[in-house]
């Protein structure tokens, strides 16, 4: 069983940045495959970045070159920074973890809102 709890959230005007975080309890944080998900009113959850637990990196082209996903397993956390921001970068920003030789076994955070206006 693991517990997400996402952070880092808030009201930013275009352009500017935010970073969140995810920390994760309750298991070993390093076996798992973290992502970052996003949806917006009125629209369906969409994949913005992930990271395995060797570290492979990929992003959404819609975020790719301004949002940067990490992670630091020494502090059980995951990381989305987030610069460049837009009116559409708008939503409820979710972590998800995905055991690596159990992937069925998907736990998910209770998100954090994201809001970008001037």
């Amino acid at each position: 069983q693991v517990q997400l709890v996402e952070s880092g959230g808030g009201l930013v005007q275009p352009g500017g940045s935010l970073r969140l975080s995810c920390a994760a309890s309750g298991s070993i944080f390093s076996i798992y495959t973290m992502g970052w998900y996003r949806q917006a009113p009125g629209k369906q959850r969409e994949w913005v970045a992930g990271i395995t637990s060797g570290g492979t990196i990929t992003h959404a082209g819609s975020v790719q070159g301004r949002f940067t996903v990490s992670r630091d397993n020494a502090k059980n956390t995951m990381y989305l920074q987030m610069n460049r921001l837009k009116s559409e970068d708008t939503a409820v920003y979710y972590c998800r973890a995905t055991h690596r030789d159990y992937p069925s076994l998907v736990y998910w955070g209770q998100g954090t809102q994201v809001t970008v206006s001037s």
